[in-house]
């Protein structure tokens, strides 16, 4: 088309110059030759431009056709591409179908031999079963046969045999229990004096659970406080006991049920008060120190007690944890000392009665060594005593008296009634029992225990009587967001499983510390 209109064009221009010719003809000879140059040039021209212009068509045409071209053969790549895509998804589709199709076949081949597998066992069950019933059936009959007996008269004859024959047993194990009885009649009389003995006791009074710590004057308070409290707070984390400092003239009040975390803190408090440093470093390294100084009073202290008991050969663990009762007072009573009388008192009633004396002396004295564990493990001091006397090789009828001495499990000796004798005996001295101070302790024990099963708690205290329980938590396994889950989740717990007055305060203390040493 645009060819076309480009050859029309070059013919208009051919027969404008001719026109012109014409009109130069008629104006004048004169200027004929140079009209004809002229045309003759025009032509030219038009000619030229003309050829030009189809020139110039031409090569546009020819570009828009390479353009078109280039663009359908990359839509038809592009349409090419995805039919081979979708072919390959059809593809794959159809070969998924295909291993479904075959494994619901063999499925259901599988099912179709199974099931006449056991169509054909059921058979042969049941013809077995009429065999057995048939064979069964048979030999009763020969034995009726033989016996002249039917099956209900042999069922009666079988009857009044084995009848006989447990009357026979029953009267052997009668003259039995009477020969063991007269054996046992004098250990039996022994009892029964062991019994009446514990009839002569009864119980009594109340502990403290707070320790006075006197100062030079009113002016260390304040150094003991600290600025902005970190020193009083430093001494409270490092040993769990609670420092009350209030209008006492001259004086500190520790409080804290675990009389080992009482003393060392009343020691820790001396000290520093003597040497005039106070800082939350110092009264860290105090505490440490003397925490070693403890276990080395504990041990001696279990040693001499011992000593004096004349008692020899135990366990080292049993002598530490027998120092660890001199700290520990039970209804206002030490408890070592109790101990001790119980001992004493153990080997002179087994001397009256002519049982073991030694056996005697040895529950007697390591009888409540159980109560030095029962802030740390949950349970009866009885039961645990009984436990760690096992665990440490202790004798069976050793550990069966200290287990046996609250009635927690059978006694299997006379000595076990003599240690709970002297027991109620060393008990009844001090005065009426109170159990208000028992109860308060084991609830102050049950609040720690609590905390302590939280993942990432590495200490907790009791505090404020009760009012609140503190924790000290790794801060490698716990984060500051984390602090405030565990303080939430310890208070729910606490809610769940204890009844108390009032309200208790959860406190989670986390701290971080960068040390270096400059070389």
């Amino acid at each position: 088309m645009i060819t076309g209109l480009l050859i029309g064009l070059a013919i208009g221009a051919i027969i404008g110059g001719i026109g012109m010719v014409v009109i130069a003809q008629v104006r004048g000879n004169s200027q004929l030759s140079r009209s004809k140059r002229e045309a003759a040039q025009t032509i030219s021209d038009a000619e030229r431009q003309a050829a030009s212009i189809v020139k110039e068509g031409q090569t546009q045409v020819r570009e828009r056709e390479v353009e078109l071209r280039a663009k359908m053969e990359a839509e038809g790549r592009e349409m090419r591409k995805e039919i081979a895509a979708q072919e390959r998804r059809i593809q794959t589709k159809e070969e998924t179908v295909d291993k479904r199709a075959e494994q619901l076949d063999r499925s259901a081949l599988e099912l179709t031999a199974q099931e006449r597998e056991l169509l054909k066992r059921e058979k042969q069950l049941e013809k077995e079963g009429e065999k057995l019933a048939g064979i069964i059936l048979q030999q009763t009959q020969k034995l009726e046969d033989i016996s002249g007996l039917t099956a209900d008269q042999a069922r009666r004859e079988l009857f009044i045999t084995l009848e006989n024959e447990v009357k026979r047993d029953c009267a052997l194990q009668l003259k039995r229990t009477e020969d063991e009885l007269k054996e046992q009649a004098e250990k039996k009389a022994r009892w029964i004096i062991g019994e009446a003995i514990t009839r002569c006791a009864s119980d009594h009074v109340a502990e403290t659970t707070v320790s006075v710590v006197n100062l030079p004057n009113d002016e260390m308070k304040g150094r003991i406080i600290g600025r902005e409290g970190r020193n009083i707070r430093a001494l409270e984390n490092a040993t769990g006991i609670n420092v009350i400092i209030d209008d006492t003239p001259e004086a500190v009040i520790l409080s804290g049920f675990d009389p080992i975390r009482r003393q060392v803190a009343r020691i820790t408090l001396e000290r520093l008060i003597q040497d005039g440093r106070i800082h939350p470093a110092r009264i860290e390294e105090m505490v440490e120190k003397v925490n070693e100084e403890m276990a080395t009073t504990i041990r001696e202290r279990g040693e001499a007690a011992c000593l004096e008991a004349d008692v020899h050969g135990l366990h080292p663990e049993i002598v530490k944890l027998l120092g660890r009762l001199s700290f520990r007072t039970s209804y206002g009573q030490n408890v070592l000392q109790h101990s001790l009388e119980v001992c004493h008192l153990s080997g002179l009633m087994a001397a009256e009665l002519g049982v073991n004396v030694a056996i005697a002396k040895r529950a007697g004295l390591i009888h409540d060594m159980g109560k030095a564990l029962t802030h740390e493990v949950e349970g009866s001091h009885a039961v645990l005593g009984h436990d760690i006397a096992k665990r440490h090789g202790e004798k069976d009828i050793v550990a069966n008296a200290v287990g046996a001495h609250h009635n927690e499990m059978p006694m299997e000796s006379v000595e076990a009634i003599l240690v709970q004798a002297a027991d109620a005996m060393s008990a009844s001295r001090p005065g009426a029992r109170s159990e208000s101070m028992q109860n308060y302790i084991k609830r102050l024990e049950q609040l720690e225990q609590i905390a302590d099963q939280f993942e990432g708690v590495e200490k907790s205290y009791a505090i404020q009587a009760g009012r609140e329980i503190r924790m000290a938590v790794n801060p490698d396994r716990i984060s500051d967001a984390e602090a405030a889950t565990l303080a939430r989740d310890v208070a729910r717990k606490v809610e769940q499983e204890m009844t108390y007055p009032g309200q208790i305060r959860v406190t989670v203390v986390r701290e971080t510390r960068a040390v270096e040493m400059a070389k």
